[in-house]
């Protein structure tokens, strides 16, 4: 099986069936969490998948794989009161899931742009293209978001079609500029300080970033569809770093 594959599978097996014997076969005896939600081990997973609900659900919309990583984005019903769009990320190793990362976020019902979360193309293409595409991306978010060099920002983005999925963000670089220039009047600066992976299939290229958002330190999980050379569309989760976890691991 390929790493997605497996993801896949053991997903499906872990949250769609809520099975926590699945832990026993899809899970390393090194699996290691770095996610707010449970603890390190094989232990804090099958713990985790033991204590989901009867109601409990999730909705898989996206899947980006690249070697021995494999990130999922969908939205998980029954953690909560409100259901919560998310980024997993697996690294998958001898045919198991041996290390995991996760960013989450409130589902909303209104956005700037009239998007979703979630909603767009879903579908992988241009498998050519991906290094080329991972390339672009990289160098957009270290020139542009970590950089600071906005001036550069044409290089990257396509000034025709800019689809936006971040909630407090229009569409197109118009929407893009005038939430830049809102925060910049209220005294807010967005910081990336550390990209910490990039994740790159076809047209999907998934980076994890570290950085702040005013003084709060935050991660940055965006996800980027890239057409003809130029990033063309855009989702997000932005969670504060936590203070503290219930691992030793660290949420990077």
């Amino acid at each position: 099986m390929s790493a997605k594959e497996i993801v896949l599978t053991a997903a499906g097996q872990l949250f769609g069936d809520k099975d926590p014997s699945a832990v026993d076969r899809w899970a390393a005896a090194t699996y290691r969490q770095h996610s707010a939600l449970a603890a390190d081990g094989p232990e804090g997973l099958r713990d985790l998948v033991g204590s989901l609900s009867d109601g409990f659900r999730y909705d898989l919309h996206r899947v980006v794989a690249d070697g021995d990583l494999v990130a999922l984005h969908g939205t998980y019903h029954g953690f909560g009161p409100e259901p919560l769009v998310a980024f997993d990320v697996f690294r998958v190793a001898d045919g198991k899931l041996a290390e995991h990362w996760d960013a989450l976020a409130p589902v909303v019902t209104s956005t700037v742009s009239g998007r979703s979360q979630t909603d767009g193309p879903t579908t992988v293409t241009d498998l050519g293209q991906t290094e080329a595409n991972r390339v672009l991306v990289t160098d957009f978010v270290e020139t542009v978001l970590k950089g600071g060099k906005v001036d550069t920002i044409t290089d990257y983005l396509s000034t025709e079609t800019y689809h936006q999925h971040n909630i407090g963000i229009g569409d197109g670089l118009d929407g893009l500029g005038a939430a830049l220039t809102a925060l910049a009047q209220q005294g807010v600066t967005m910081t990336y300080h550390a990209v910490h992976r990039v994740i790159a299939e076809g047209n999907f290229v998934l980076t994890v970033s570290e950085g702040s958002f005013g003084p709060t330190p935050t991660a940055f999980y965006d996800l980027f569809r890239v057409d003809c050379g130029r990033i063309v569309e855009h989702w997000d989760i932005t969670p504060e770093i936590p203070a503290g976890l219930p691992h030793p691991n660290g949420l990077f």
